[in-house]
C-alpha cells in the first residue's frame, strides 16, 4: 500500500510511512501537498495503490531524508527515517529508550522486550568476525581449497 511503505529520498536514503488511519493519511496528504488530489481519496482501494505509490516515490525523491524529517518528524503522519546500524544508536528516540547497548565494544540492539518485573540479562560479546567461517563453509560442502580461495579473495574472513 502506498500509505504503508518505505520510500527512497533524494540523497539515496530512505523514509518509512505508516499512515493507515484516515486522520493520519489526511495529514500525510496535506504535508505532501496532495490534499486536493482526488485520486488519493481512494486510500483503501488496492486497484489504485500501484499508481499512488509511484506518485509518492517521485515526491519523496524531491527532498533529502533530513529535509523530510524536518517536515514530517513529530507530526501524526506516522513517519520515520530508515536508519543505518551506525545511525540507529544515536537517534534521539533510541537513545531515550536505551534501545542499543555496548557489549564488549560492539554496539548492538538491547534485549527486548523489557518487562518491569523481569531481570534483564546482558548479552555476551559476539564471537570475532570470521571465527566460524571455516566450519560453516565446510558444512556447506566447501573443501579447503575453496575456503582458501574465498579468504584470498576477501569474500570471507
Amino acid at each position: 500500500a502506498h500509505f504503508y511503505n518505505t520510500f527512497e529520498t533524494k540523497d539515496g536514503k530512505w523514509v518509512s510511512i505508516g499512515s493507515i488511519e484516515p486522520q493520519f493519511y489526511a495529514l500525510l496528504r496535506e504535508k505532501l501537498g496532495l490534499a486536493d488530489r482526488s485520486e488519493f481519496d481512494a486510500q483503501m482501494s488496492p486497484a489504485h495503490w500501484g499508481d499512488l505509490k509511484r506518485e509518492l516515490e517521485a515526491i519523496f525523491k524531491t527532498k533529502t531524508r533530513d529535509e523530510w524529517r524536518a517536515l514530517l518528524e513529530g507530526t501524526d503522519v506516522c513517519f520515520g527515517p530508515v536508519l543505518s546500524m551506525k545511525e540507529a544508536p544515536a537517534y534521539p528516540h533510541n537513545k531515550a529508550r536505551e534501545t542499543f547497548i555496548d557489549v564488549g565494544g560492539v554496539m548492538q540492539p538491547a534485549p527486548a522486550p523489557r518487562f518491569s518485573a523481569s531481570a534483564q540479562h546482558a548479552p555476551t560479546p559476539p564471537r570475532e568476525t570470521g571465527a566460524d567461517s571455516d566450519a560453516i563453509l565446510r558444512a556447506l560442502g566447501r573443501d579447503a581449497d575453496a575456503i582458501k580461495a574465498l579468504k584470498d579473495a576477501g569474500v570471507v574472513r
